[in-house]
């Protein structure tokens, strides 16, 4: 419609107006009409005041509507644009709000990227659930999508960890937590190293084997490194997250670091300063490619991936979901790109985001230690299933209704917040059925799928009526069901997911608001089925609203 409006406007004036300056708005007062183009922007190429050219439009063209104050405000015919809806979004369900925004355009996205031999922690949530939600945006908007958890396995920390193992691990404990044994051995490895230094040159030394390719050093890290993903892949199958398309972590550029360090020497983008090599911007924050040792930076790496993965994928478009406090280092990356001479710096993206806060403070236990995220959706879980009545009526088991709300409300109090700013985590108050929270969205999902259990099987056909009174309670939840796509694709060009969760409590308001004010069936069976026909197409989009932010449905709650 705003492109009809559009073309309708550019075509009357002849091409005097560039197209691109022809603004649709809103109107903050929804009594005013469904869309308001302020005329402002044609006074002074038309030369005219906006009222006039306002009035001059309503006049001369199809557009229907009032003149107020410089701008046209159109109403549009509630019947038809709802009968058109209606049709629209039975015929496409799950489809509608499709878009070909990156049609034939190729997006790759870095995310979750835990450290290996060490437990999945709360503090990778956010990558984790802003990348599969912006994963789910990119695949609705036509894009093709390749995604990249960039496991955290090189360092000499592994060479540390391969000996500790070999002297101090039990096999039998790899059977039932490998993480945990791991994590074990680690800890006495530097309890020991404490009094005995000795013990890190042991640990250098391991490392070395394993950057020189050592069949025994590669034996243990390729276990633990296959042990640790099993490990993760059960908290991904809590979230629902499918495999990732590459597990391809740092260790993976260990050999390709090397002639990325060569092309910069060649282009003479590289400095010593106090031993060390570095890319001096000019500024006091030079980037660090080697350390005065020799052994390089991860920055190195990240350079040497994203050269292979522009030439693998040949990406469109690439996002890192990494935290707040990796600005600088994205930031040099991009630069250190553009002076090399390639021209896809401003293709490279930080999709940054803040921390989990626990009462204002970064989410750990009481020992300090950072928080397992298994643990947190395990213990969400547990408190659904403690609150579930009904039990034996439910449709699902409850185990999984428990799993699919308290896993669900995790995720939603994530995504409901602009990604930048730090989330306060509180379990209590994210499982509530009411508020801004996952759950509610949720239940009233399973109120209109209670709802629907009166609507005729026989299909619907709005056609039919043509003297339905289509009140502002139900427009407003038909204007806010035909805006999905405009969000959807705000979303994607912001990569911002909160846009599509402050979309959908917006949707469940609205209904809920349709739900407290009228009664959906009473005994007018015409109306009372037109009605139950809102609240499906209400239902698919609130469905895949949710689907967007990797969050499912249930039919009864």
């Amino acid at each position: 419609m705003k492109e009809k409006l559009k073309e309708t406007i550019y075509n009357y004036f002849n091409g005097l107006v560039d197209k691109d300056l022809i603004k649709i708005e809103y109107p903050k007062d929804k009594t005013l009409g469904d869309y308001a183009i302020p005329c402002f922007q044609f006074a002074k190429v038309l030369k005219k005041s906006p009222n006039d050219i306002a009035n001059e439009l309503l006049e001369n063209t199809d557009i229907k509507g009032t003149v107020l104050n410089g701008y046209l405000n159109i109403e549009l015919n509630r019947l038809e644009y709802t009968k058109d809806l209606i049709k629209e979004i039975n015929n496409k369900r799950n489809n509608y709000g499709n878009n070909n925004l990156g049609a034939n355009k190729k997006i790759v996205i870095e995310y979750s990227s835990p450290n290996i031999a060490k437990p999945f922690g709360v503090g990778h949530l956010r990558s984790t659930v802003i990348g599969e939600a912006l994963k789910h945006l990119a695949i609705k908007c036509g894009y093709d999508v390749t995604t990249i958890n960039y496991l955290g396995d090189y360092g000499t920390q592994f060479g540390k960890l391969i000996y500790a193992y070999k002297r101090w691990g039990i096999e039998e404990n790899m059977n039932t937590s490998v993480v945990n044994e791991l994590k074990r051995v680690y800890v006495k490895f530097h309890e020991e190293a404490e009094l005995d230094p000795s013990l890190d040159d042991e640990g250098r030394k391991w490392f070395k084997k394993l950057e020189d390719n050592d069949p025994e050093a590669l034996k243990y890290f390729e276990w633990f490194r296959a042990e640790s993903i099993k490990e993760f892949e059960k908290t991904y199958n809590l979230l629902k997250i499918n495999k990732f398309d590459s597990y391809e972590g740092e260790a993976y550029y260990k050999d390709k670091m090397q002639p990325v360090i060569d092309e910069l020497e060649q282009k003479g983008l590289l400095t010593i300063s106090d031993g060390a090599t570095i890319v001096d911007f000019g500024d006091d924050k030079p980037a660090l490619i080697k350390r005065s040792d020799g052994a390089s930076l991860y920055i190195t790496r990240d350079i040497a991936a994203l050269l292979d993965r522009k030439n693998r994928y040949n990406f469109d478009e690439i996002l890192y979901v990494v935290g707040n406090e990796q600005a600088l280092h994205f930031e040099q990356m991009k630069k250190i790109v553009s002076l090399m001479g390639y021209d896809f710096a401003d293709d490279v993206k930080h999709i940054n985001f803040g921390m989990v806060l626990q009462d204002g403070k970064k989410m750990s236990t009481r020992a300090g230690k950072s928080v397992i995220l298994q643990d947190v959706l395990n213990e969400a879980i547990d408190k659904v299933k403690e609150h579930i009545t009904n039990k034996e009526n439910l449709e699902i088991d409850a185990n999984e209704v428990s799993r699919i709300i308290g896993v669900g409300a995790v995720i939603f109090n994530d995504l409901k917040n602009y990604r930048t700013n730090d989330i306060e985590f509180n379990l209590n108050d994210i499982l509530k059925y009411e508020g801004n929270t996952g759950p509610y969205i949720q239940y009233t999902y399973a109120r209109i799928q209670s709802l629907l259990k009166n609507k005729n099987e026989a299909p619907f056909n709005i056609d039919d009526y043509e003297l339905l009174n289509i009140n502002d309670n139900i427009w407003n939840i038909v204007w806010q069901l035909y805006k999905f796509e405009e969000n959807i694709i705000n979303a994607k060009n912001n990569n911002d997911p909160s846009i599509i969760a402050k979309y959908a409590l917006d949707l469940a308001n609205l209904f809920n608001k349709l739900y407290a004010f009228e009664k959906i069936v009473d005994e007018n069976e015409n109306y009372s089925q037109f009605k139950l026909e809102i609240c499906n197409i209400t239902a698919i989009v609130l469905k895949e609203s949710l689907s967007l932010l990797n969050i499912e449905t249930i039919n009864q709650m």
